[in-house]
């Protein structure tokens, strides 16, 4: 899966615009990003990525490009 496909992921999540996001977009900029939106990008990264999200590691993201590397 391309960064691409995996913010349109991540905005699908948010329930943003497609397009709205960029690697550099900072969360905090981002209203959508409350704590509903950080349960979704849990279960997001466990049903599509199989991965373990804690929210100490949500905590510590700062950018939408965190998110992408925690991905992978």
């Amino acid at each position: 899966m391309t960064n691409e496909e995996k913010v349109a992921l991540i905005e699908e999540t948010l329930d943003i615009e497609n397009g709205s996001l960029r690697p550099e977009t900072e969360l905090s900029s981002v209203a959508e990003f409350d704590s509903m939106a950080k349960l979704s990008l849990i279960v997001l990264c466990d049903e599509n990525f199989n991965k373990k999200l804690t929210g100490e590691q949500i905590r510590a993201f700062v950018t939408v490009g965190d998110i992408l590397e925690f991905l992978g």
